[in-house]
């Protein structure tokens, strides 16, 4: 029988993931190019795993005991978010094609795996608010749950994060006919922009 904490960390885990952010909207992106989605959904599941595991084990008193942690994690995070962000403006202004039928995007160089697998790696540990909300929020609360209930806990936290990538990547594909027209990119990219300059900005206000 499944324990209640299972339910419980299922349900924590999926409001903390759903967020909007830079994560979600590189799978998204990744999901709908049809381009590496088992390499982005199995990184960005692999360290929420690996940090919510480490969060119930206790790792997030050691992680708040230590903000200079949170601080350098906080302008790494910074400076690869504008980054990226620049490269999404680039790309908005450039119109850079369409989705062509086989799920290609015409007219742009294909991201070799490699590339997306460091991408999203740097984008799931290069955000301070996934040590703040997965590891010291989530991993604290798992924490608190007598044993075995602190395992179950975690389990459904980790389930529930595998869920939302797997659905994320492999469901944006849904949206590829959308994306047959040069602007729809160029939307999507000044959005992304625009986000990444934005959770930049803010993370650099809470270093002042």
């Amino acid at each position: 029988m499944v324990d209640p904490a299972f339910w419980r960390g299922m349900a924590l885990g999926a409001s903390l993931i759903m967020a909007i952010g830079a994560q979600n909207a590189f799978v998204l992106r990744q999901g709908i190019l049809r381009r590496h989605v088992g390499v982005v959904v199995a990184v960005c599941a692999a360290c929420d795993i690996m940090l919510i595991g480490a969060g119930v084990a206790g790792m997030g008193s050691l992680i708040a005991a230590y903000p200079r942690f949170l601080t350098a994690v906080t302008w790494g995070g910074a400076a690869f978010l504008f980054w990226y962000g620049l490269r999404a403006w680039r790309a908005a202004l450039r119109g850079a094609g369409t989705l062509q039928a086989d799920g290609s995007r015409a007219a742009t160089q294909d991201m070799r795996w490699q590339r997306a697998f460091v991408l999203a790696l740097m984008l799931s540990i290069l955000n301070p608010h996934v040590y703040l909300d997965t590891v010291i929020l989530l991993g604290g609360i798992g924490a608190r749950e007598a044993s075995p209930g602190n395992a179950w806990f975690a389990a459904g936290a980790m389930t529930a994060s595998v869920l939302w990538f797997s659905v994320l990547g492999y469901g944006a594909r849904l949206l590829a006919p959308l994306f047959a027209r040069a602007r729809a990119w160029q939307i999507l990219d000044g959005i992304v922009g625009l986000m990444m300059w934005a959770l930049c900005a803010g993370l650099v206000a809470q270093q002042r």
